[in-house]
C-alpha cells in the first residue's frame, strides 16, 4: 500500500480538485469563515480573503450567498481594507430591535463587527461596519472597543435573551482567554469577565464563541468553543470547546475540554445567526502548518461542509455531535453497490468505483472482538488515505499517504474509539476534501488531500479478525 510520492508532482488547487459542493472563491486566498448569517431565505457567508493573490495578505472580507449551503453564488468583496487597517474575523447580527439607532425598527440595520488590525501599531481594536440592504453594501462606522493591545480579536457576538443585551467573545489570544462583554447598543461595551487559560494551551487561543444548546435530554448547556494555534490533536492548528453554564456575565466549564475534530483541516467554525430550529456552522478546511504552501493555481483554500451541531449524553460525558446538513438528502442520486460484503483476516475487496472523488458513503461496520480493519480510497492507482478501526488498541486512525510532500501533511492521525460495537460511519468525498462522520457524528475526521486526476476506487480490508460491512447509502452528484 505504499509508494514512493517523490515520483508524482500534484499541484494543491489544480482544477481538478475544485471542490463542488464546499465553498471556494473563484480566485485568490481565503481563511476563517466571518459573519455567517441567515437571511430571508438566504444564507450569506463571509470570509477571509486576499483580492490581489493566492497567499495570504491584504485582509479583507469576502462574501457568497446560497439558498441551499451547498451552491454558493460569490459576490463583490464587501470590506475591504483600508489605509488604516486589515479587516480581521468577526460576526454579523441582525439588530432587529434597532438597538444601535443604525437603522429603523422597520428596516433593522444588518450590523458587522470585526477585528480591525492596524498596520502601523499592531494593535487590534473591535470595530463596526453596518449595511441596511442585506450587505450589498456597508458603511464602516468605527471603533466600538478598544483596550489599547495587541492580540485581541475575532469577535462573535449574540442577543442574549435572558439579560436583554448583546453578548461578545472574543480572544486574548497570547493569554489562551475569551473574554465576555456586554452592550445595550452594539456600540458600547463592558466587559465581564474572562474565561482560561482553560484545557489545550499550546498555541495562542482564537476565532471563539459561545453558545447555547439543547441536549438530547432536553436540558440547556452553553458551550464554549475556541481554536487554538500550533497546538492541535495532529500538529499545527486545532479546535476544542468546552460545556458548562453561562449566567449573562461568566462562563463556568462543567467537564473538561473536548477536541471537535481528529482531523488536521478543521479550523476557525462559527455559527449561523439568526437561523431558528437548528444549528449550523462550517469552518476553514485547513492548516496554518502547511497552508500557505498551498498557494499554486488559481485560488487557495476553500470551507468544510456546513454542519448540525447536536449535545449528545454519552458514558463519557456530554458530547458536542456533528452531522452533515441535511440539505445533502435528496440531492445526489444514488449508485450501485453490494448491500453487504464480508471478510476475513487478510482479505481485501473493492466496493465502489468512481470516475472522480465525490461521494456520500454510508455505512456499518461489525466486526469479531479484537478485529482490526478499515476503509482505503486510491486514486489514479495511488494510496490517498485509510481509515483503519483497532479493536484491540481502541483506536481509530485516518492514515493520510497521498503525493503532497510538505512538512506535516503526510502521516496517521489517530482518535480513541468512539465505541466497540458496531461501526457507523458517514464519509463525504468532494474532489480534495475529506470528512468522516463516526457513531452519529460523535467523532469527526476533517481532511484535505490532492489526489492525481483519474478513477478513485474504494476499498474494504480486513488485517485480523471478520467484519462485515452494510452499506445505508452510497450516492454522488449528477453527472460526475
Amino acid at each position: 500500500m505504499n509508494f514512493d510520492p517523490s515520483t508524482l508532482t500534484v499541484h494543491p488547487y489544480a482544477p481538478h480538485h475544485r471542490p463542488e459542493l464546499h465553498f471556494a472563491p473563484e480566485k485568490n486566498w481565503i481563511n476563517d469563515p466571518n459573519g455567517l448569517i441567515f437571511m430571508n431565505g438566504q444564507y450569506h457567508l463571509f470570509f477571509q480573503h486576499n483580492p490581489f493573490g493566492t497567499d495570504w495578505g491584504h485582509m479583507s472580507w469576502g462574501h457568497a450567498v446560497s439558498r441551499d449551503l451547498l451552491h454558493w453564488k460569490e459576490l463583490p468583496v464587501a470590506l475591504p481594507e483600508d489605509d488604516e487597517a486589515m479587516i480581521f474575523s468577526g460576526c454579523c447580527v441582525l439588530d432587529f430591535q434597532n438597538t444601535s439607532g443604525l437603522g429603523t425598527l422597520e428596516h433593522p440595520p444588518l450590523i458587522a463587527l470585526y477585528t480591525a488590525h492596524h498596520d502601523q501599531t499592531g494593535l487590534q481594536t473591535q470595530n463596526l461596519a453596518y449595511s441596511l440592504d442585506e450587505g450589498q453594501n456597508w458603511a464602516k462606522y468605527g471603533v466600538v472597543l478598544d483596550e489599547g493591545i495587541r492580540d485581541f480579536r475575532d469577535p462573535k457576538v449574540f442577543w442574549h435573551e435572558s439579560t436583554q443585551r448583546w453578548i461578545m467573545a472574543v480572544v486574548l489570544a497570547e493569554h489562551r482567554q475569551v473574554a465576555l462583554y456586554a452592550s445595550l447598543d452594539l456600540k458600547s461595551w463592558e466587559k465581564q469577565s474572562t474565561f482560561g487559560p482553560a484545557g489545550h494551551t499550546g498555541g495562542i487561543w482564537e476565532v471563539p464563541e459561545l453558545l447555547e444548546l439543547q441536549d438530547d435530554a432536553g436540558q440547556s448547556h452553553w458551550v464554549v468553543k475556541v481554536d487554538l494555534n500550533p497546538g492541535g490533536p495532529q500538529g499545527g492548528s486545532g479546535c476544542q470547546y468546552f460545556v458548562g453554564q453561562f449566567d449573562g456575565q461568566t462562563f463556568t466549564p462543567t467537564q473538561k475540554a473536548r477536541w471537535l475534530d481528529y482531523g488536521k483541516d478543521f479550523y476557525a467554525a462559527i455559527t449561523f445567526a439568526n437561523l431558528e430550529g437548528r444549528t449550523v456552522w462550517l469552518a476553514w478546511m485547513n492548516n496554518w502548518q502547511y497552508a500557505r504552501t498551498h498557494t499554486t493555481g488559481q485560488y487557495s483554500g476553500n470551507m468544510s461542509l456546513p454542519r448540525e451541531l447536536y449535545l449528545l449524553n454519552t458514558s463519557e460525558g456530554l458530547v458536542l455531535a456533528q452531522t452533515p446538513i441535511r440539505e445533502l438528502d435528496g440531492l445526489w442520486e444514488p449508485i450501485e453497490v453490494p448491500s453487504e460484503t464480508q471478510l476475513r483476516a487478510v482479505q481485501h475487496k473493492d466496493l465502489l468505483a468512481l470516475k472522480k472523488a465525490v461521494l456520500d458513503l454510508h455505512v456499518q461496520m461489525n466486526s469479531t472482538d479484537q478485529s482490526v480493519y478499515g476503509l482505503v480510497l486510491h486514486c489514479a492507482g495511488q494510496l490517498e488515505w485509510a481509515l483503519e478501526f483497532d479493536h484491540l488498541n481502541h483506536t481509530l486512525t485516518l492514515t493520510r499517504q497521498g503525493t503532497v510532500d510538505e512538512e506535516g501533511f503526510q502521516g496517521q492521525h489517530t482518535a480513541p474509539m468512539v465505541s466497540m460495537g458496531v461501526q457507523d460511519v458517514r464519509l463525504i468525498l468532494d474532489h480534495s476534501s475529506l470528512e468522516v462522520f463516526v457513531d452519529g457524528g460523535k467523532l469527526v475526521f476533517t481532511e484535505m488531500f490532492f489526489p492525481q486526476e483519474g478513477e478513485s476506487r474504494l476499498s474494504v480490508y480486513a488485517r485480523s479478525g471478520n467484519v462485515s460491512v452494510h452499506v445505508l447509502h452510497a450516492r454522488t452528484p449528477p453527472l460526475v
